[in-house]
């Protein structure tokens, strides 16, 4: 495990194109079929990070407490799975449904879609406009393992607050920091 901060696509980036599997349904899906016109939190997570297994009932909660109002989740796992077997995309259907994720689990085999995002760890959030333009990107909030922050999300409630309100989302924003993305070795 190694932590890793994330790589801050510029603001403004269009989100890149997709089509990937839904490990719970088992079907291929596009950006397009699951984006918002609000607005689309895009995550790259995988199951045995601890720094994603901190945050996981946050992400669940945040899910639910926002696609009420128009929001779309999608989460990404794009670690190699031959040397991470826990990430793989029975285990993700696994942890999606034990964990209630009330938000599309993806499976990038290729890792070209972690690389069109620039991700590069997990977790990574990204927050796009109704345009898919790039709004926000960074943490969920100040909260890691071993520390005594509580976990509440609040850096990216705060964008998402920002964007119901049509108002700016607040340009100072801080990295997420979590275990690098798992490259396959070519």
């Amino acid at each position: 495990m190694a932590r890793t901060a994330s790589n801050m696509m510029p603001l403004g980036t269009t989100a890149p194109d997709f089509t990937l599997l839904n490990t719970v349904t088992n079907e291929m899906v596009t950006l397009n079929h699951l984006k918002s016109d609000t607005a689309t939190v895009i995550m790259f997570i995988c199951n045995h990070c601890p720094y994603v297994k901190l945050v996981q009932e946050q992400l669940v909660k945040l899910a639910n407490d926002y696609q009420a109002k128009g929001i779309s989740f999608i989460a990404i796992s794009s670690n190699d799975v031959v040397n991470y077997p826990d990430d793989s995309p029975e285990k993700m259907k696994e942890a999606a449904q034990q964990l209630g994720y009330p938000f599309p689990y993806l499976y990038d085999d290729t890792q070209e879609i972690a690389q069109a995002y620039q991700a590069a760890c997990t977790p990574d959030f990204y927050l796009f406009d109704g345009a898919l333009k790039c709004v926000y990107r960074g943490q969920l909030d100040d909260a890691r393992p071993q520390g005594d922050v509580p976990v509440t999300g609040k850096d990216i409630r705060a964008a998402l607050d920002a964007i119901l309100t049509n108002e700016l989302v607040n340009s100072a924003q801080k990295p997420s920091l979590g275990c690098n993305i798992k490259w396959k070795v070519l």
